[in-house]
């Protein structure tokens, strides 16, 4: 399988960026991974690269988006950072990556049992992580049920992982209201932004 060119990167559409996941996904978790040359793709990007996604997702180390989507060397941008939360680097860093670049689709990508949500869910504190965890709280306060305090906290697995989900939607809210350049290309069809949840006990991908 060769790496994109330009050629083949105009040619996918954003709804068929979203299926080209979806596939890569599903070879994952069915232990058929595309046959690949990595380092003939390092060969065929070195005087360029034409992504097709870009996707955000946790730094969590068990949610690597090259591999959980059977991408190789120069398919996806990847954007990491605890608890797929944006901020202006980020935003930066789509806008490049879809307005430059020329991607088609941005998948903000939670997971279950994330240990960034957990501790917003208990009000952690510690260093830096006590600004980034500021940035997922209006999640956890947009879940109404529980009610009982007692069960709004990271021993509840069933609160996290809605309220992940909820933090995915908030996300890609604030994709949209902080980035113009994004919003517009959306609005335009150019690109797709989508959000999804990562199962860390079976390897899928279930879309929102």
């Amino acid at each position: 399988m060769n790496a994109h060119t330009k050629e083949t990167q105009a040619a996918i559409s954003p709804q068929n960026a979203l299926e080209l996941l979806k596939e890569g996904n599903k070879r994952f978790v069915e232990k058929d991974s595309a046959d690949r040359d990595l380092l003939q793709q390092v060969a065929q990007t070195a005087s360029g690269q034409y992504p097709f996604a870009t996707i955000l997702s946790c730094i969590d180390s068990r949610v690597s988006a090259e591999l959980i989507f059977d991408q190789g060397v120069g398919d996806i941008f990847s954007a990491r950072v605890a608890g797929n939360i944006v901020n202006e680097d980020i935003l930066g860093s789509m806008e490049f990556a879809c307005k430059l670049a020329g991607t088609k689709i941005i998948v903000v990508l939670g997971h279950t049992a994330c240990g960034a949500v957990k501790g917003a869910c208990d009000d952690a504190k510690m260093g830096n992580l006590t600004e980034l965890l500021s940035k997922i709280k209006p999640a956890v306060d947009a879940v109404p049920e529980p009610a009982d305090a007692s069960q709004r906290n990271s021993g509840n697995i069933g609160f996290v992982n809605t309220v992940a989900e909820k933090n995915v939607q908030m996300t890609i809210d604030n994709i949209r209201t902080q980035s113009p350049v994004l919003k517009e290309m959306e609005d335009n069809g150019e690109i797709l932004i989508v959000g999804g949840m990562y199962d860390i006990s079976n390897g899928k991908v279930s879309y929102m």
